[in-house]
């Protein structure tokens, strides 16, 4: 199992696009559109073999703040420690950050709070859409 940045392994559209339809997200989303995402965020790929299992990326201003986004571990990987081999060689890519956030589900807030992230009652998420 390789856990790689991108420029380490570039990661293809068409196999995160895989990745993304197993998870049953983002079916919207173009090859294309994925290729000019992967080449302006900070993102880290687990590879078993040649196949793409997990994924995970950041949105950064390069100094300050963080945000990380689309932590996805292919559905037969998931519960086998991947993810948090993953977010931690993501964190390890944004150790010079001052501040590091993320979105998640319910569901999730205990696998990030071992992970050290703490949950906030002082903000809120808003979207535009």
């Amino acid at each position: 199992m390789q856990f790689l940045s991108f420029s380490e392994r570039p990661i293809k559209g068409t196999e995160l696009m895989m990745l993304y339809k197993e998870a049953g997200w983002w079916e919207e989303r173009k090859e294309k559109d994925i290729e000019e995402m992967l080449k302006q965020n900070i993102s880290i790929g687990v590879w078993i073999d040649d196949n793409l299992v997990g994924f995970a990326r950041a949105v950064s201003d390069g100094r300050f703040r963080a945000y990380i986004e689309d932590v996805v571990i292919h559905n037969e990987f998931q519960k086998a420690g991947i993810g948090t081999k993953l977010v931690s060689k993501l964190l390890d890519e944004l150790s010079h950050i001052d501040v590091i956030s993320l979105f998640c589900g319910e569901g999730l807030i205990s696998f990030y709070e071992k992970n050290n992230f703490k949950f906030s009652k002082s903000q809120y998420v808003m979207h535009k859409k």
